[in-house]
């Protein structure tokens, strides 16, 4: 089980990463949780593999996607993260990363981690892109809270905001209804985008569309043909 899903691309402009793309599990890792959780929020972000699959279809760039479940380990923490091995997720106790030892952590690292962000890396060193779409989905409401999140997509960013600045009109202009580092902040969760953008000097476009949006095939190709124009103006913008 690699660490990522690559998709090809004919243009090096723009490279799509979305880090929780799956909801795979390596079969020698036992989360200790349901079955059914595996297909929630807390396991994968909904929707983001098939978006991501037609979005580079459409703009003819190319992808990273993460290749396995967030609760194995979260590609979008850095390694010193409380959350990089989550021991909880939406009120859900992850039984089998309660107790891992030093060992199993770093065994985890070393396998997923670090490999996916080499791949990152290597990437952005051959195609020097000048801008990078980092590809997420969020639910509707948290589990463990009462408060709803109206916002069809949002747009997140750390102290990097040329993207988002562009790109936040343009989906206005559609009338999306569209979150400012909302429904949670890029300076808070960023990892990703401050390791491969924000330290490399490249821009970036972070989304974040609500899941029960893009649940189905007939959501899924209705927000990428809103999204596609968006993105491909918004790196036009930049260049």
């Amino acid at each position: 089980m690699f660490p990522a899903i690559l998709i090809d691309g004919v243009r090096s402009d723009m490279l799509l990463i979305a880090d929780h793309a799956s909801n795979l599990v390596p079969p020698d890792i036992d989360l200790g949780i349901a079955p059914e959780l595996m297909d929630r929020h807390i396991a994968v972000d909904i929707g983001v593999k098939p978006l991501a699959e037609r979005l580079c279809a459409t703009l003819g760039c190319p992808a990273i996607l993460g290749g396995i479940s967030r609760l194995a380990i979260d590609y979008n923490r850095e390694l010193d993260a409380h959350g990089l091995i989550p021991e909880a997720s939406d009120g859900e106790i992850i039984a089998g990363n309660v107790a891992l030892d030093a060992g199993a952590r770093e065994g985890r690292i070393a396998r997923w981690w670090r490999p996916y962000h080499e791949t990152i890396s290597q990437k952005i060193e051959r195609n020097q892109p000048n801008m990078l779409i980092s590809l997420h989905s969020f639910t509707p409401q948290l589990s463990s809270t009462s408060v709803e999140r109206p916002w069809q997509v949002g747009v997140l960013y750390n102290e990097d905001d040329r993207a988002a600045r562009i790109a936040i009109p343009l989906l206005e202009a559609k009338d999306v209804v569209t979150g400012d580092n909302l429904p949670y902040s890029g300076k808070i969760l960023n990892a990703t985008m401050n390791t491969h953008g924000e330290n490399n000097g490249i821009a970036y476009l972070g989304l974040e569309v609500r899941q029960d949006l893009i649940s189905d095939a007939k959501g899924v190709a209705h927000w990428a043909e809103i999204l596609a124009p968006i993105i491909a103006g918004t790196a036009e913008s930049l260049a």
